[in-house]
């Protein structure tokens, strides 16, 4: 897992998953655009790298549009002769039930998520296939967009569509040798600090130094940013060539893989299908056992 001589961005570095992602990409050689919206905390990042031995820089700005992605791109290049990982990482929430839900709260969570991720990789994308030698894309899924989530209708929508991007670009970037692949992370950040099953195992973990119980870290594959950085990683190395168009999932001590939407069951009807045939055929062929939905 020797990254020496690449350079990588990291979108949303600050700290969290994004930090974790940042430190173990320059841990194993890479150089670092740290990108974030809170300057200080791009600088800390910075700092601490290089005090560990590590080559970094700091990129402030707020990922969604064209014009931050390019900069991203452009500062890997001005710094460090090229830019071979890109991960997005960048992410916001606006939590609301649906009838509760904004137009501004759906669109500020699409704009850095969904849209950011399709900036900075078109960025990316345009820039490997250009300088040649291939590429890596990895970008953040969770969970919520493998099978929705409660008051998540943003976000499940725009991590959806992330996970369909990624096998879109997989087969897009194949000749190029850009592989794209997304992190699916369960890990103990700022946003599952809200939720109440974790908090007082998180909250034991900051103040006192508290390990996650087995229950978390193998019942529920639940575990801290240090735990998910190793896949990211992993994915920007050679020994990931040949991955692509996947949504991996990691956490604690689980690393899974997701599968792809596909039919899971299929019924037949000589001419077509009426409504009244659907509503027969419904309870003991294809509607027998629905897909289950949450996390």
């Amino acid at each position: 897992m020797i990254l020496t001589n690449k350079v990588a961005v990291v979108t949303g570095a600050g700290r969290g998953l994004g930090l974790a992602y940042a430190r173990a990409l320059a841990a194993a050689g890479a150089a670092v655009v740290v990108n974030d919206v809170d300057a200080e905390a791009a600088a800390a990042a910075v700092r601490e790298i290089a005090g560990a031995g590590g080559r970094a820089v700091a990129e402030v700005s707020a990922v969604g549009g064209t014009q931050a992605a390019e900069a991203l791109v452009a500062r890997a290049v001005e710094d460090f002769g090229r830019l071979d990982v890109m991960v997005t990482n960048a992410g916001v929430l606006r939590d609301r039930v649906l009838w509760k839900m904004t137009d501004e709260d759906f669109d500020t969570v699409v704009e850095v998520h969904l849209r950011g991720t399709f900036t900075c990789a078109r960025a990316a994308a345009n820039r490997m296939r250009e300088q040649g030698g291939g590429g890596r894309i990895i970008v953040a899924g969770s969970p919520a967009g493998q099978r929705g989530n409660f008051g998540q209708t943003n976000y499940a929508a725009a991590k959806a569509g992330i996970a369909a991007m990624v096998r879109t670009w997989s087969m897009e970037l194949a000749k190029a040798g850009i592989t794209a692949n997304a992190v699916i992370p369960v890990a103990a950040t700022a946003m599952t600090k809200t939720m109440p099953a974790f908090a007082p195992h998180i909250e034991a973990l900051e103040q006192h130094g508290v390990p996650l119980p087995d229950a978390l870290r193998k019942g529920e594959g639940f575990g801290t940013p240090e735990d998910v950085a190793p896949l990211v990683v992993f994915l920007a190395s050679d020994a990931a060539a040949g991955v692509t168009g996947q949504c991996v999932g990691i956490g604690g001590d689980k690393l899974a893989l997701w599968s792809h939407p596909r039919e899971v069951s299929v019924a037949y009807a000589d001419g077509g299908w009426s409504a009244e045939a659907i509503a027969a055929a419904w309870p003991v062929s294809v509607g027998r056992a629905p897909e289950t939905v949450g996390l």
